[in-house]
C-alpha cells in the first residue's frame, strides 16, 4: 500500500508536528523504507528460508537503531540529521500503520527469538492478489490519494508550492488568525 502509507503519514506527521519547517520528502520516504526493505527480501527472494514479508525493518528495534545511529553520526541541527530524523518518524508511522504491535515476535524482535513469525502466502504472488482482493487496500490507497490530492490542490498548487516542496520538502501548514490548523 503506497499511497495509503505516504498519505496517512505526511497526514500525521503535519498534524501531531505542526513543524513548517519538516521535510516532508524524509517523512514520506521512511513511509515506504520498511516495505521496501522486507517485501523484496521476505516476499521475493528468500520466502522459502523466512516465510514472512515482514523482517527487520518492521520491528521496533530498526527505526530505533537507525535514530540513535542518526544522533551519533550526524551534526546538531544539520540537515542531515533533520532528514534522517524525518526518516525515523516515517518509519515509526508505518509500523503504526501497519498494526505491527499486534505481531509482537516481530515487533519486538529480538526479544522472543531470532526467528521471525511465519505469514501464511507472504510469497510476492500470494501478496499481491491479497492485496488486490482486499476492499480495505482499496480504502486505505482511495484514503492516501484523497489526502494526496487535497495537499495538491490546496497547499502546493497556488503560488508556487510545488516548487518550494521540490527544493525543501516544505508544505504550507495554513493559517487561520495566526494560528496552524489543517
Amino acid at each position: 500500500m503506497i499511497l495509503w502509507h505516504v498519505g496517512a503519514t505526511v497526514a500525521i506527521a503535519r498534524y501531531v508536528f505542526r513543524d513548517p519547517a519538516m521535510d516532508l520528502r524524509w517523512v514520506a520516504a521512511g513511509s515506504l523504507l520498511p516495505d521496501v526493505l522486507d517485501k523484496p527480501i521476505g516476499a521475493l527472494f528468500f520466502n522459502d528460508i523466512f516465510g514472512t514479508h515482514r523482517l527487520w525493518a518492521h520491528a521496533l528495534l530498526f527505526p530505533v537503531l537507525l535514530l540513535f545511529g542518526s544522533i551519533l553520526a550526524t551534526r546538531r541541527a544539520g540537515a542531515l540529521r533533520k532528514g534522517l530524523i524525518g526518516l525515523v518518524i516515517g518509519m515509526f508511522i508505518h509500523l503504526l500503520l501497519d498494526g505491527a504491535w499486534v505481531d509482537p515476535e516481530a515487533f519486538l524482535w529480538p526479544l522472543f527469538g531470532f526467528e521471525f513469525p511465519e505469514i501464511i502466502d507472504s510469497d510476492l504472488g500470494a501478496l499481491v492478489s491479497r492485496m488486490v482482493r482486499d476492499p480495505l487496500v482499496w480504502i486505505g490507497e482511495a484514503a492516501g490519494l484523497g489526502y494526496l490530492a487535497w495537499l495538491w490542490l490546496r497547499r502546493l498548487s497556488p503560488g508556487g508550492g510545488l516548487r518550494t516542496f521540490a527544493r525543501d520538502g516544505k508544505i504550507p501548514l495554513g493559517t487561520a488568525g495566526g494560528a496552524p490548523h489543517e
